[in-house]
């Protein structure tokens, strides 16, 4: 009965978890232990545009019709040493009825302008692509719509940017649609 008390009391002692290393120090002296964890990224980066059909309004042939998008949003969650990133729009042109080339307008008389951020989380430098509507842009090739030019770590921002389609003289009535795409990376 004795040996198998005392084996007992050696197999607790040979199983108590012991610390990979423990410091000593005397009274006057630091002791430091170094301590680890880690940060996680998250979804990686992530554009959000507004659901769709939208209507920006009606007009004329030979008027301007415009109106604001809604939110778009790019979530940058990979937590990086230089989280710099650049959102891109363009735009298909917008048809009615058939689609032919009276029903047609092109993408050459779309005008976009981002704005301002509207928010922004994280830190950094945010650039509007265009601040203001004096510097709308022409949607007939891809352009930077926003863009996230210095910082690191998780960080997102907001803009409600404006669409302009310049509606020719020529266009036949009908409720024209297209798309404006964003894009991120």
């Amino acid at each position: 009965m004795a040996l198998a008390a005392a084996l007992a009391v050696a197999l607790a002692v040979a199983t108590t978890a012991v610390p990979a290393h423990a410091d000593t120090c005397t009274a006057s002296a630091n002791c430091n232990t170094t301590v680890t964890f880690t940060v996680s990224a998250g979804a990686g980066l992530q554009i959000t545009v507004p659901n769709g059909p939208l209507s920006i309004g009606s007009g004329g042939p030979g008027t301007t019709v415009s109106g604001q998008l809604g939110s778009v949003t790019v979530s940058d969650a990979r937590a990086t040493v230089t989280a710099t990133w650049v959102a891109q729009v363009s735009a298909t042109d917008f048809t009615t009825g058939g689609g032919t080339a009276a029903e047609t307008i092109a993408s050459s008389h779309i005008s976009y302008w981002s704005g301002p951020a509207t928010a922004t989380t994280g830190t950094g430098t945010f650039v509007p692509g265009q601040a203001n509507a004096a510097s709308s842009v022409v949607l007939d090739q891809t352009r930077i719509a926003f863009s996230k030019t210095a910082g690191s770590g998780s960080n997102s921002a907001t803009w409600n940017p404006t669409v302009v389609v310049d509606v020719p003289a020529q266009a036949v009535a009908g409720t024209y649609t297209g798309v404006v795409r964003h894009s991120v990376a």
